[in-house]
C-alpha cells in the first residue's frame, strides 16, 4: 500500500509536527506500507530525520501550496493520501489558510483516495481567544472550509462531539471518530519515587499565547508557594505562532523568581525525562481547540492532569476514562485551591496517576494507526468489488470483457500482499462504521502488576480535607 501523509514534519516545529512524526514513525515500520511524507518547507536547510522519505513541497502562508502538492501527489500516484492537518496547518493569514483546506478535495479530483484528520472544528474554537478580528467573516470561510473538507473521502475528528456538529450541521460527508492515542507504542509507568523527590514539580507544556496563557497560572502558583515551598514551576515550549514574544515577555516579568523555569522548546527525546519528574499537570486554557495532545502527552507517563473546566476536557475525561481536576476558568483561586488540594493528597496524585497510566494502555498508537490502515484496506476492497461487479453486468459477447475482468482482479489482488494482511491480522481491531462513526479498539496488553484501578476514581470533594489538616 502506497500512502503519502500531508502533514508538518520534524525539523519543522510548525503545528502538528509532532504528531505526523509519530503517524510517520508506525507506518514506516511497516515493509507492506510505503510511505512518503509530503511535509512543510524548513525555513533554513536542516537534515531530514533518517529512515524517512520526505518531499517538502508546501509551506506555511504560501498561496502556491496546491499547485505544489498536487505535482508531487500526480509524480507518486500513491493509493491513499492522508492528511493529518488543522485548520491553520497552511497558513495563519485567511487566504493562504483557506486555499490549504481546498488541497483534500482537488486531490480527491485528481482520482487518489483522500483521507483528512482534522484537528479542530470552526464551530469549536473561541475566536476571540484565537485573535480573530474579523468574526463573521471567519465562520463564512470556515463553514465553507468545512465543507470542502467534508468532500474528501473520509474524515477522522478526534471527539465524538465532533463529529455531531459534522453531522447535524453539514448533513454530508464520510465521517469517523477515533481517538487522539497516545504518542508511543507502550506507555511508560509513573516512577512515583521522582515525583515530590525533593519537590512537587507542576508543569505547564504547550505553545503559549493565544487561548493558552500564562496570566492565571503564575500568580496561582506563587500562592500555592506559600503554603507549600517545595514546589517548583516548570512552563515549557515557545509561542504560538500568532504572538511572537509572549513566552520571552512573561520570563522577563519573572526572572527574579527562582521557582519558575522556562524551558523554551523541548525536544523529542527530553519529554520522557520532563513529565516523568512531574508531579501534576496543569492546563490554565481559556477555551479549547481539539482533543489535547498536551493531555494525551501526561498520561503516556502516568501524570495527574489539572485543567480549565471546558467541554471537550469534559468530554475527554468521560470518553477515554482519562483523570482529570477541573477548576473554574479564568479564576486564580480556584486554580490555587485545586493545586492545593491534590499536592496535598498523596494517595490522589498516585490514583490518578495509575489511572491516566491505564488510559493510555487503552489508546496506544500503533493500534490506532492500524485502525486507519484497516478502513483503508476496506474501502478499497469495496471499491475494487464494485468495480468488478459493474463489469460482470457487460454482455458476455463484448471483446474487452475478459480483460477488464482481469485487470480488476489483478489489481484487487496487488493491493493486499501477505505482509499487509498479517499486519493487519496481527490484532483484532475495531473499524468505524459508516452508520455511527463507532469502532471497537482493541486494548494493549496489560502488564502483570496490577496498574490499574478497578473503577474510575471520584473527585476530591471540593470542601473536603487536605492530608495533614487538622481532624
Amino acid at each position: 500500500m502506497k500512502i503519502c501523509l500531508v502533514s508538518a514534519f520534524p525539523p519543522s516545529r510548525q503545528g502538528l509536527n509532532e504528531y505526523g512524526f509519530h503517524i510517520a514513525r508506525l507506518m514506516n515500520q511497516q515493509p507492506s506500507l510505503q510511505l512518503t511524507v509530503l511535509g512543510d518547507d524548513l525555513e533554513s536547510p536542516q537534515a531530514e530525520l533518517p529512515g524517512f522519505s520526505v518531499i517538502r513541497c508546501w509551506g506555511f502562508n504560501k498561496l502556491s501550496n496546491p499547485v505544489r502538492l498536487l505535482r508531487e501527489v500526480r509524480r507518486i500516484r500513491p493509493d491513499i493520501v492522508w492528511y493529518n492537518i488543522g485548520f491553520a496547518s497552511f497558513g495563519g493569514y485567511p487566504l493562504p489558510a483557506f486555499t490549504g483546506l481546498m488541497i483534500p478535495a482537488l486531490t480527491r479530483l485528481s482520482g487518489c483516495y483522500t483521507h483528512v484528520t482534522l484537528h479542530q472544528l470552526v464551530e469549536t474554537v473561541d475566536l476571540k481567544d484565537a485573535g480573530v478580528k474579523s468574526r463573521g467573516l471567519y465562520m463564512l470561510a470556515g463553514t465553507l472550509a468545512t465543507h470542502m473538507l467534508l468532500s474528501a473521502n473520509s474524515l477522522s475528528v478526534l471527539l465524538p462531539a465532533y463529529r455531531k456538529v459534522l453531522r447535524e450541521k453539514y448533513h454530508r460527508g464520510s465521517v469517523f471518530v477515533r481517538p487522539h492515542g497516545i504518542l508511543s507504542g507502550r506507555p511508560e509507568y509513573p516512577d512515583l519515587s521522582r515525583r515530590g523527590n525533593p519537590v512537587h514539580r507542576i508543569l505547564a507544556f504547550g505553545k503559549w499565547g493565544t487561548y493558552k496563557r500564562l496570566e492565571l497560572l503564575i500568580p496561582a502558583f506563587l500562592k500555592v508557594a506559600e503554603r507549600l515551598p517545595r514546589v517548583e514551576l516548570v512552563i515549557a515550549g515557545g509561542d504560538h505562532p500568532k504572538t511572537p514574544g509572549y513566552v520571552s515577555s512573561v520570563a522577563a516579568l519573572h526572572k527574579s523568581e527562582p521557582r519558575i523555569c522556562f524551558t523554551g522548546y523541548v525536544a523529542e527525546e527530553a519529554i520522557a525525562d520532563l513529565f516523568q519528574s512531574t508531579s501534576i499537570a496543569v492546563m490554565p486554557y481559556t477555551s479549547s481547540a481539539g482533543s489535547s495532545g498536551v493531555a494525551h502527552l501526561a498520561c503516556e507517563y502516568g501524570v495527574p492532569i489539572l485543567a480549565s473546566d471546558i467541554r471537550d476536557f469534559r468530554e475527554i475525561a468521560e470518553e477515554e476514562g482519562i483523570a482529570f481536576e477541573f477548576f473554574e476558568p479564568g479564576n486564580v483561586d480556584a486554580l490555587a485551591e485545586r493545586l492545593l488540594a491534590v499536592l496535598e493528597n498523596s494517595e490522589r496524585l498516585e490514583a490518578m496517576a495509575k489511572l491516566n497510566f491505564s488510559a493510555a494502555l487503552r489508546m496506544s498508537m500503533p493500534e490506532i494507526i492500524r485502525q486507519y490502515i484497516h478502513s483503508f484496506d476496506l474501502r478499497h476492497r469495496i471499491k475494487m468489488l464494485r468495480t468488478a461487479s459493474r463489469f460482470r453486468r457487460l454482455p458476455r459477447w463484448m471483446p474487452l470483457r475478459p480483460a477488464f475482468s482481469r485487470r480488476v482482479g489483478e489489481r484487487f489482488l496487488s493491493w493486499r500482499n501477505a505482509e499487509l494482511s498479517d499486519y493487519l491480522n496481527s490484532t483484532v481491531t475495531g473499524s468505524p462504521h459508516n452508520g455511527n462513526g463507532n469502532g471497537n479498539m482493541t486494548r494493549a496488553p496489560e502488564a502483570e502488576t496490577d496498574d490499574t484501578l478497578p473503577s474510575p476514581i471520584a473527585p476530591l470533594d471540593q470542601g473536603s480535607k487536605r492530608k495533614g489538616d487538622a481532624a
